[in-house]
């Protein structure tokens, strides 16, 4: 009973995927003009970003506790939890193409929400180009938490403000109409927030994982030092 406290969030992660992979290919969605069969992508492109945000946001959060505690485990959280947001970012790009190529024509256009995203993604892997080249593990520590905090500060007005003041292909972006516009049966919010769930909670899984790796890592370099 004990261990099924501590995974129940991953039994429900897994349960949360099967019903979104399933329902998000096989239930009817609304025929919307140009987007038809597409607007499934909904279930996997737009809630990846949703988790993405989520693991930079905790990212984040670590950050700011490192910096007030210095505490080595809030830096690991705090990188780990940034990487696993980052992969969700690439994941997010990649599904995005694959949207742009049936509902635009092309794999890529130049769209501002796309170009502000990717200089988003280009600054959140200088943070680790950062971490890399810095070998004191607090001056790492808190130079990268700063980078952190700026980096997201720096998202959020490319990804959500600036598209907004010029034309883009996005919807809710440059005077178009969001989803919820579109969505008048509302089907597919039944699929979209437990996906968002279910991502969210496989960032975690993967972000622990991880951690639990670099504490290995820190455990057996802390005693190297001490030999």
């Amino acid at each position: 009973m004990s261990r099924l406290k501590n995974i129940w969030w991953k039994v429900l992660c897994i349960i949360l995927l099967y019903y979104v992979i399933i329902a998000g290919f096989l239930m009817d969605v609304p025929r919307l003009f140009i987007l038809n069969e597409t607007i499934r992508n909904l279930f996997f492109h737009v809630a990846i970003w949703f988790a993405m945000f989520i693991m930079l946001i905790v990212s984040m959060v670590y950050a700011i506790r490192y910096l007030k505690s210095s505490n080595i485990l809030d830096d690991i959280k705090s990188s780990e939890f940034a990487n696993v947001g980052i992969f969700f970012g690439i994941l997010g790009v990649v599904t995005g193409m694959a949207w742009a190529k049936f509902t635009w024509g092309a794999w890529w256009v130049n769209d501002p929400k796309l170009n502000a995203t990717s200089i988003a993604m280009l600054i959140y892997m200088a943070y680790f180009v950062l971490r890399s080249s810095i070998e004191n593990q607090q001056t790492k520590g808190r130079i990268s938490a700063v980078y952190n905090i700026f980096a997201f500060a720096a998202a959020i007005p490319l990804i959500f403000i600036l598209p907004r003041m010029t034309d883009s292909l996005h919807p809710g972006n440059g005077g178009n109409p969001g989803f919820n516009s579109y969505d008048l049966d509302n089907t597919l919010r039944t699929v979209f927030y437990p996906a968002v769930v279910a991502y969210a909670l496989l960032g975690v899984w993967f972000a622990s994982i991880r951690i639990r790796i670099q504490r290995v890592k820190e455990d057996f370099r802390q005693l190297e030092l001490n030999v």
